[in-house]
């Protein structure tokens, strides 16, 4: 034990006292805390998607066997469930509950019975609907809807207590809006759970776990490998010296393992504890995620916060270690041997940089050129592909020769910082492609991601790019349940600046059966909407077309009325009411539209009209404007592509940093050699400007010139005129490689100079 500990102190101050010791220290610190917090993302991912199920199953409701029991039965509830969005957001659930008697079963969540006409919300829906105010749509609000109640902090969920009850008799309403007796919620209660209803959206829209599982291991945890590879042999060229030394005193393999471990083991265990505490703090309490606006559930978390926040740490450190007493005491080819080594090595690389223009073009401009529909895809593929294999050669080859440039100018104006740069980067251009290859690589794996993720998302992307220039005067509205006409009426009255007509589809009546859309409306509405008004409400005219200028053109367009024949009949304001309310009542033989037309084509306000709508009606209308449920569908997709740029952006930084740790290391191994030039300058600026064009210039150019072509290469993929490639996206990654690179810089430059002030002549 006395040698091992000694093994281990030398182990310590070996790693102090080499030039590059503090690379490496906070390249291991990093790297165990990388793959600390990525191992225990990994058991977040399983332990947020099992505590969402949990919770889903338990406020599943529980139905009656039989309705008619069930509906005498003391512990019965009317259970209804509908959708409702916000303003380009995704969809969530809107559950109507009634209790049929006073000692009904709560839903989870709510700790009492709201009145009626009262409305219980959860804690994040009010607060992305308050500019909509959503406190308000639903009727007064009672409060917000428990922990418990939501299967996890970021839900969207709605409890509505209507004004009049709610009757689980189908013949209350039509089978669009037909409640269900609930006895129960959750597996111990008695009654038929069945799959598929429970509440919320969640269920319907989340990808599988191995999904995300994978974006995490891809975009998190493999960069953190990479990054502990490159910390595990910064500085290898004193320490195979120093391990060559030990074996030829009689060092066994353990004692050189024992030396290994105590150099790599504070910063191993720093980082370990740090991201142990980064986990443990999410333990405690619901975290709100940057960029995706998700709250993580810590409640979720606690049920596996030992292999959260203890295992996955440890398993970090270990695995740290292991990692670098495997790479010292690897043998090292041509570590002994007097063969001059030869130089031509990097030869190959300006032949391979001349593909890297070829695969660009074909990335980019293949596509169009080849039939559809698979050999656009296989021709991006191997587009992409050809640019990560060559864009790091093309990258070292330009370096190389702005090398030899900055030569020339060096030597013009003597400057001999530049001198030095310019000569090795002429001269070692397989370090720059080393250097800038996981950078670029990263930088286009993002991008591809991201603009696949968009293409999924594609159909809302058009629709939102269309809503900007359709006539926003307008909007549907669907109403849900029997309502009398005089409700209908009074909604109509309340909007007054808006005309009405009455959009009813009856399938198979028209020519080869397609479907006939009859469209109602007195004559101020026809002639408001462009449209022919009939000599008589008995008569009908048939339009061969629906005018593109008519302000109903955005809605036909995004509805199934479009295809379908069209008949035009007057109706005033009574019959339109009338048929309005038989139509809602009777969904079975048609489907009905309300539509509101503003004549003077400013703005309907969607929520306004959404509020009005539960005011009037006992479960409201859906109001929509036209392409609406396609944007909402879309958002989905959106939301969840947030988490690719995130992890994304986080491995990008991580390679960039393992570059620049990499360079920098290198350039901190020729600091002693560098040291009498500060002597022959009569400054230290030269070691500032080295470090420069050593670590910042090659970081820059990944950055920049990477993201450019990845962008570029992504830009076929995405549908539609806007790329799912945002600006901003563009310049968040390369500043992050940018910024990395000049705190990296500043540290080497810093570094040198303290070295250089503290050499002395000494024969050398």
């Amino acid at each position: 034990m006395t040698l091992a500990r000694r093994l281990l102190a030398v182990g310590r101050v070996a790693g102090r006292r080499t030039e590059a010791g503090g690379v490496r220290f906070v390249a291991l610190l990093l790297a165990a805390l990388v793959l600390g917090i990525g191992l225990g993302s990994l058991v977040a991912v399983h332990a947020v998607y099992a505590g969402k199920e949990e919770h889903r199953a338990a406020r599943t409701p529980v139905f009656a066997p039989d309705r008619a029991a069930g509906q005498r039965a003391a512990d019965a509830t009317a259970w209804l469930e509908l959708g409702d969005s916000l303003d380009d957001e995704r969809p969530f659930s809107v559950v109507y509950v009634s209790p049929l008697r006073g000692d009904a079963p709560l839903p989870r969540g709510l700790d009492r019975w709201p009145e009626p006409g009262e409305a219980v919300l959860s804690p994040e829906l009010r607060r992305a609907g308050a500019g909509e105010d959503i406190d308000h749509r639903y009727g007064r609000l009672a409060g917000t809807i428990g922990a418990e109640g939501l299967d996890e902090p970021s839900e969207w969920l709605a409890y509505v207590r209507p004004r009049d009850g709610l009757s689980p008799d189908r013949a209350a309403g039509n089978t669009a809006a037909v409640a269900e007796v609930v006895t129960g919620f959750g597996p111990s209660a008695a009654g038929h759970m069945v799959s598929g209803w429970e509440p919320g959206w969640g269920g319907r829209n989340d990808k599988s776990a191995w999904m995300f599982q994978s974006v995490v291991l891809g975009l998190l945890v493999l960069p953190a490998v990479v990054l502990l590879v490159v910390a595990a042999r910064t500085g290898a060229h004193t320490r195979d010296r120093r391990t060559a030394l030990v074996a030829a005193l009689g060092g066994r393999r353990l004692d050189r393992a024992l030396i290994a471990v105590g150099e790599a083991g504070p910063a191993a265990a720093l980082g370990a504890v740090i991201s142990a505490a980064a986990v443990g703090a999410a333990l405690l309490h619901d975290l709100r995620i940057p960029h995706t606006d998700y709250v993580l559930s810590a409640s979720h978390l606690r049920a596996y916060g030992w292999t959260a926040a203890v295992l996955a740490p440890l398993a970090a450190f270990l695995i740290v270690l292991a990692t670098v007493v495997l790479a010292d005491l690897a043998p090292r080819r041509g570590a002994s041997g007097t063969r001059p080594r030869g130089t031509s090595r990097s030869a190959w690389l300006p032949r391979l940089a001349v593909l890297c223009p070829l695969s660009i073009l074909l990335a980019v401009y293949g596509p169009g050129l080849v039939p559809p529909p698979v050999l656009p895809t296989l021709t991006s593929w191997a587009g992409t592909v050809g640019t990560v294999l060559t864009l790091p050669a093309a990258l070292a080859t330009v370096t190389a020769l702005a090398g030899n440039l900055l030569t020339r100018r060096a030597r013009a104006r003597g400057l001999p910082g530049t001198l030095i740069a310019g000569r090795r980067s002429s001269t070692h251009p397989g370090a720059t492609a080393r250097l800038v290859a996981g950078v670029s690589v990263a930088l286009i794996v993002l991008m591809q991601a991201v603009a696949w993720q968009g293409i999924f998302g594609s159909q809302a992307t058009e629709a939102r790019q269309l809503s900007v220039r359709m006539d926003r005067g307008v909007a549907s509205v669907g109403v849900l349940g029997a309502v009398p006409a005089s409700a209908v009426a009074g909604f109509l009255a309340r909007v007054p600046e808006a005309e009405a007509v009455l959009l009813t589809t009856r399938d198979g009546g028209g020519p080869a059966g397609r479907s006939v859309t009859t469209l109602y409306g007195d004559c101020a509405a026809l002639a408001a909407l462009r449209l022919p008004c009939p000599a008589r409400e008995s008569r009908e005219t048939r339009v061969a077309g629906f005018p593109e200028e008519s302000s109903l053109a955005d809605l036909f367009r995004w509805t199934s009325y479009e295809n379908g024949t069209l008949l035009i009949r007057r109706a005033d304001t009574a019959a339109l009411t009338e048929r309005a309310a038989s139509a809602s009542a009777d969904r079975d033989r048609e489907t009905s539209t309300l539509a509101l037309v503003r004549p003077d084509g400013r703005p309907l306000s969607v929520p306004a009209l959404k509020r009005l709508s539960h005011e009037v009606f006992p479960l409201g209308a859906a109001v929509e404007a036209p392409g609406e449920d396609d944007v909402t569908a879309g958002a989905v997709n959106r939301d969840q592509g947030r988490w690719s740029a995130l992890f994304g952006t986080i491995g990008i930084a991580v390679l960039a940093l393992t570059a620049g740790l990499s360079a920098m290391a290198e350039f901190l191994r020729q600091g002693r050699a560098l040291a009498p030039l500060s002597v022959l300058t009569g400054g230290l600026r030269v070691f500032r400007t080295s470090a420069a064009w050593a670590v910042l210039a090659p970081l820059a150019l990944a950055g920049t010139a990477g993201t450019a072509v990845a962008a570029a290469i992504a830009a076929p993929i995405t549908s539609g005129d806007e790329s799912h490639i945002t600006g901003g996206l563009i310049l968040t990654a390369a500043g992050v490689v940018l910024a990395v690179g000049v705190l990296l810089w500043a540290w080497a430059s810093r570094v040198a100079v303290r070295q250089a002030r503290a050499w002395r002549p000494s024969g050398d």
